[in-house]
């Protein structure tokens, strides 16, 4: 799309439609092109006819067959396709046969095709002229009764060159690889002979002749044995030659000679071209058996724990007891929800050079497939446009075809600072992707390069780098004075608003009602690089906003994307990353396209999540900021099960699965359908006949419009068995349904239909202007699905929960991808208060989904989510509620120093053996974990501190909050974590900002402090018999000290001082619950203290 760089707004509901000096490209011409094909029968080459093109003789599913195997099947045999079973049609100059139509002189495949009923059509043939329809009215369209669009007889209808183009594995450059109906293997696309005879004539009988001389014709078929024997020697005549290809270095001669090897076409496809592009690394069997048999020691000695402790009240101390039995228990149930989703854990690798070898043949156009990226931002001066930009940069600047990718940035708050920034940025790239690309430098965000602490010139031999390096770095730096400069004029709004460039006024002057807004920066034919090059499309986006309606945040942001990204670019695939993540690998999008396109298990894929990784966090990190157990623990674990969750950001998806569409599922085997019963069942027996009479009457019926993809082999397109597309269900699907779920834009249902992505060549940008305009229009969502079948699912601030969640309900599976240099970088919150504000955000998100009908625990039965996922999933919801228990449990330490009361009896010799293999139980488990995830004792130990600290606050405020929004209909807002830094090396670290989150941990803090000092004054008082007793207390009260270790320097800060404020607060909320105590203390006797006699005479 061309808006030759000007700013597209407007408002669907309104009317309004803003199109600022810009022009209408040229329609876009196809060229229509065949080649040569083998037939699969008696390996003869299918001739071309005298229209010049290639013999096609079934049009379902093209099976390559020449054409006197064609007229001898139809004559002879069933009159059927060996790969698809459907009837073969008469050709035009082939005899009639018994069952053909009536109709003289016609050609049955001409006819085939009847654009005034979609039927007929594939899922993207079928989707473009509906699109065709909408946007070219008076172009000589219209629509029959039922309202699908067809084309005037009249007339020459555009679409008539849009049927799809049978290729048969030569692709012209001119051709997109969304026309092509039936892609074959480049291993079926030559043959070593030639028909002689010319078969114009029908009047010549053809002489039948056996396909193999030396087999009965009559007996000779696909599914017979004949025919599994010769798929056999045709598998072994490749192995052979893959075999003298990886030994040829020892041959010297052979059979094969070394021109011969390397011309043989089907080389490619035997060797690498044919692996599976990625591969499972299981855990070795010597880390991961003793972990399992860790597990249930300790679910064993857990058993024998609770029946130690419910058996052995505290008499004195009931309430103490029995208060801290139950959360016990309560712990051990998390335990289970977080443990046993990590039995399965495995890990992944890629092969990028396969991935080449498959989709990128030297001399022809990529055929990887297209990737649009989502950038979302809310406000620059929170998220400061510097970081922005470097991440739309690295974008740019990827490893990948640069017609293949398109940057789209949600600009949420319709701020003109990011408008100006994206421009800016825009011209830097014109420098900036080419300097990448030429010395293939890591990472391609300019401002973690330039600052990179490494020896820059390794593995650099150009001699020009140093000096061009140096330039780059000059112009970076004058690119950071404009964009600083921009920030400097944002601070103050003028009175009257921003007004553009030319004076016109900025549409987004009032951030709560504006149109929306779109800017295509780069993209179009008048920009390129700074060396001619092509670069990515860069689309500015801002959705219409207006009092009354609900824009649900980032989820509602994410949704509009999706939309106008499907009106203009309309990629298969989709990558979102939060403003802060840039692209640290640039071979990022081909590691999950080793995963979304393996031919193999890449249809059932919905999304391949990274793990995110972080800067500018200190060495220690003391809050457990890159949450390392959690990326290399958990999910992991997640990965051998259904897939991990979707974080939010960092994640490939393919758009079918966000459109809710269920996961393809295969064919039950012949074998599995009805034998469940011995064949002497009358009643099974009976019922088994019926059903199968019944299955093959449906096959019959049944039409199968398969694509097959270019890279499957011919044999596993007979074996995979998929039914039919998830687009061939909706195209079959009223029009007013498909409204009803997706919205009335014509355009976007047309393009949900096409899976492998793509735009019709016949449609004018400013049609499709308009179209973008309307999909992101504040009303465009009312009575659809938007939100709760379709796209990122609403109800909850942490959407990415609940998406993932939906998928994974639909049947789909996702994967955890983690290569060798980390896919994304981004800053995270190193302040202590900014870091509770965050986890209470999350804690919030998981709370309300807990009150909603998505709650795992009830929701998703009967689809296709793997039991132990649902434990995950249960687990990351249920998590805010161990709050309550946690800040109980971590009171009893204070309360027993106090009081003198403790919450076990005296200790017998049992107990301290199940004590002792509890704690040893858990040790070996974090041991065992730390080994096959990789995580060191640090990162280890930071996360069980801030498991306490943000459980007790953060997650304590979280359960509240949710309850009053869920429960009371108030309202909470969360704030945006800061993404920038001041200047000096983790120096926010140490700032301290006031947040009520701070006041809970810090009065456990105080009150546990004072319980040890108070515990030991009384040991002191009372002599050397207290001792004992008192250490079982002393040991629990110094187990929260150290949880609470962290926090407490953060409160110190640099300055090693506590701020006054908090002081002030902690103590008073102290002193007020310990005079409580005193005034109350529940667990003392109501007839006052036991007193006893000394037994000493004091006379």
């Amino acid at each position: 799309m061309d808006t030759r760089g000007r700013l597209v707004a407007g408002s669907h509901n309104r009317n309004e439609f803003i199109l600022i000096n810009a022009d209408e490209n040229g329609r876009i011409k196809s060229v229509k092109e065949l080649s040569g094909q083998m037939c699969q029968i008696c390996e003869d080459e299918v001739e071309i006819t005298v229209d010049g093109e290639l013999f096609v003789a079934c049009n379902e599913c093209a099976f390559p067959v020449c054409r006197p195997c064609y007229e001898y099947e139809r004559r002879e045999g069933n009159q059927a396709c060996p790969q698809c079973k459907t009837r073969y049609k008469r050709l035009k100059g082939s005899p009639r046969v018994e069952g053909d139509e009536e109709e003289d002189d016609i050609d049955d495949l001409d006819n085939e095709f009847d654009y005034g009923n979609l039927n007929g059509l594939g899922p993207q043939e079928g989707a473009e002229a509906m699109l065709s329809s909408h946007l070219n009215s008076g172009r000589g369209y219209h629509s029959n009764a039922s309202g699908i669009p067809a084309v005037s007889a009249h007339k020459t209808s555009p679409l008539s060159s849009e049927i799809p183009l049978l290729t048969y594995g030569e692709e012209d450059s001119e051709i997109s690889s969304d026309r092509h109906a039936l892609i074959v293997p480049p291993f079926m696309a030559h043959g070593n002979g030639s028909h002689s005879a010319s078969f114009s004539d029908p009047s010549i009988p053809l002489q039948p002749r056996p396909m193999v001389p030396k087999k009965d014709i009559a007996v000779y078929g696909y599914g017979s044995v004949a025919w599994k024997d010769r798929m056999e020697d045709w598998k072994k005549r490749q192995n052979d030659k893959l075999q003298v290809v990886k030994h040829q270095g020892d041959n010297d001669g052979g059979n094969f000679g070394g021109n011969e090897i390397d011309d043989d076409p089907d080389l490619p496809m035997m060797d690498e071209g044919r692996q599976p592009l990625s591969r499972k690394l299981p855990i070795p069997s010597s880390k991961i058996n003793p972990y399992r048999m860790i597990i249930i020691l300790r679910l064993v000695i857990l058993g024998l724990f609770f029946h130690y402790r419910l058996l052995h009240p505290v008499k004195d101390a009931y309430g103490l007891w029995l208060t801290s039995v139950i959360c016990e228990i309560w712990f051990a149930v998390s335990w289970i929800l977080d443990q046993f989703p990590k039995w399965y854990p495995i890990e992944r690798e890629t092969y990028l050079e396969r991935l080449s070898l498959r989709y990128e043949k030297e001399g022809k156009p990529s055929e990887l497939a297209s990737v649009d990226v989502f950038v979302s931002t809310v406000d620059p001066l929170k998220e400061p446009p510097l970081i922005t930009a470097n991440t739309v940069l690295s974008i740019l600047a990827v490893d990948y075809p640069v017609d293949k990718v398109a940057c789209y940035v949600s600009d949420d708050g319709a701020a003109m600072l990011t408008f100006e920034a994206l421009s800016e940025t825009s011209e830097f790239a014109r420098k900036w992707v080419p300097f990448c690309k030429k010395f293939n430098i890591e990472p391609r965000a300019p401002e973690w390069y330039f600052s990179q602490k490494m020896d820059y010139l390794k593995n650099k031999v150009h001699p020009t780098f140093v000096r061009e390096r140096r330039a780059m770095k000059r112009e970076y730096e004058e690119f950071k004075v404009k964009i600083n400069a921009l920030v400097a004029t944002a601070q103050k709004v003028p009175e009257d608003g921003w007004t553009m460039q030319d004076g016109t006024p900025w549409p987004g002057n009032n951030v709560r009602d504006h149109p929306g807004m779109i800017q295509v920066f780069l993209g179009h034919s008048d920009v390129c690089d700074v060396e001619g090059n092509e670069l990515p499309r860069l689309i500015y986006v801002s959705r219409e906003k207006r009092p009354g309606f609900d824009h649900h945040k980032k989820a509602g942001a994410m949704n509009a994307l999706v939309r106008v990204s499907a009106v203009i670019s309309n990629a298969p695939y989709l990558l979102n990353v939060d403003c802060d993540h840039y692209i640290n690998n640039s071979k990022a999008l081909r590691e999950a396209m080793c995963f979304m396109m393996d031919p193999t298990s890449g249809k059932k894929v919905c999304y391949v999540q990274f793990p995110q990784r972080f800067d500018g966090i200190d060495r220690h990190d003391r809050y457990s900021n890159r949450n390392v157990v959690f990326f290399d623990i958990n999910m992991k674990g997640l990965d051998g099960l259904q897939g991990p969750i979707y974080v939010g950001t960092g994640c490939v998806f393919r758009k079918q699965a966000l459109y809710g569409y269920d996961a393809p599922a295969k064919k039950k085997s012949p074998s599995k359908t009805c034998n469940c019963w011995p064949k002497w069942c009358c009643l099974c027996c009976g019922s088994r006949k019926d059903k199968n009479a019944k299955t093959k009457k449906e096959k019959k019926k049944k039409s199968k419009h398969r694509e097959a993809s270019k890279q499957i082999h011919a044999l596993e397109n007979i074996e995979e068995g998929i039914n039919e597309s998830n687009a061939e269900k909706s195209l079959s699907m009223p029009q007013m349904k498909l409204e009803k779920k997706f919205g009335q834009s014509p355009v976007f249902i047309a393009s949900a239909h096409m899976e492998n992505g793509g735009v019709p060549k016949n449609v004018s940008p400013a049609s499709l202007l308009k179209e973008a305009i309307q999909v992101i229009s504040c009303g465009y969502e009312d009575k659809t699905e938007w939100g709760k079948e379709v796209g990122w699912i609403y109800g909850s601030v942490t959407e990415d929960i609940l998406t993932g969640f939906k998928m994974h309900c639909h049947g789909w599976r996702s994967v955890y991808c983690i290569p060798k240099r980390p896919a994304f970088k981004g800053s995270a919150p190193i302040n202590l208060s900014d870091r509770l504000h965050q986890v209470l955000r999350w804690a919030l998100g998981s709370v309300e989904i807990f009150l909603s009908r998505h709650c795992p625990i009830w929701y998703g039965y009967g689809g296709g989510l793997n039991w132990l996922e649902r434990f995950s999933y249960i687990n990351s919801v249920v998590y805010p509620w161990t709050s309550i228990p946690l800040l109980v449990y971590c009171t009893l330490p204070a309360i027993c120093l106090l009081t003198g009361q403790f919450i076990v009896p005296e200790i017998s010799n049992y107990a301290s053996l199940v004590f002792m293999a509890l704690f040893i139980s858990i040790a070996a488990t974090g041991i065992l974990e730390m080994q096959w995830g990789g995580v060191g004792i640090d990162d280890w130990w930071r996360n069980e501190q801030f498991w306490v600290i943000g459980g007790v606050s953060s997650h304590l405020f979280a359960l509240i909050q949710g309850l009053l929004k869920v429960l009371g209909g108030v309202s909470t807002n969360f704030t945006v974590t800061s993404k920038g830094a001041d200047d000096g090396e983790f120096s926010e670290l140490y700032i301290f900002k006031w947040t009520s989150l701070l006041i809970p941990p810090t009065t456990l803090l105080i009150m546990n402090i004072v319980g040890v000092v108070v515990g030991v004054s009384d040991a002191i008082n009372n002599g050397y018999d207290s001792w004992g007793p008192l250490f079982g207390r002393l040991f629990f009260a110094f187990w929260v000290i150290m949880h609470l270790y962290p926090f407490l320097k953060g409160l110190l800060g640099k300055q090693d001082r506590m701020p006054t404020i908090i002081l002030v607060w902690s103590i008073l909320l102290a002193s007020i619950l310990t005079l409580m105590w005193v005034r109350i203390n529940p667990f003392v006797s109501r007839d006052g203290p036991v007193l006893e006699v000394c037994g000493l005479n004091c006379d």
